[in-house]
């Protein structure tokens, strides 16, 4: 299939494959006229390299699972280094949970203190009256 075939199919740019070419991701075969060519392997590819963007993984992390389907496997895990990636990200996503629970819980604190702070009687009034502050009647 053609470059454009492609990227419909993906879901994604011509752009997009020709940056995934230049980084090495992507391995166009070329037709005498010099047409770029893929098959259905290529579409693999591009599907886990998609899915796992959607996933949060940087572009160079998919590497290890692109190079695992070339190798022939039949998922882009199946190799010791995806799964050393998947451990990283892992590891990364707890130190993000980590960060967001201290947050979370700072400003629990923050917004307990505030409300004990307010002052029990009426609201304060907010609004201001522009009769009142030109010193106008009604």
């Amino acid at each position: 299939m053609r470059i454009g075939e492609l990227a419909e199919r993906a879901g994604t740019t011509t752009r997009t494959l020709r940056y995934y070419e230049s980084r090495g991701l992507l391995t166009a075969r070329r037709t005498d006229q010099g047409h770029r060519t893929y098959d259905e392997d290529d579409l693999r590819l591009l599907q886990q390299i998609r899915t796992l963007q959607d996933f949060g993984f940087e572009l160079e992390e998919t590497r290890p699972f692109v190079d695992c389907l070339r190798a022939g496997h039949p998922a882009g895990d199946s190799c010791p280094a995806s799964i050393a990636v998947y451990r990283r990200k892992l590891t990364e996503l707890d130190g993000l949970i980590d960060q967001l629970q201290a947050v979370r819980a700072h400003l629990g604190a923050q917004l307990l203190r505030a409300e004990a702070e307010l002052p029990h009687g009426p609201e304060p009034r907010c609004e201001l009256d522009m009769t009142e502050a030109e010193g106008t009647t009604k």
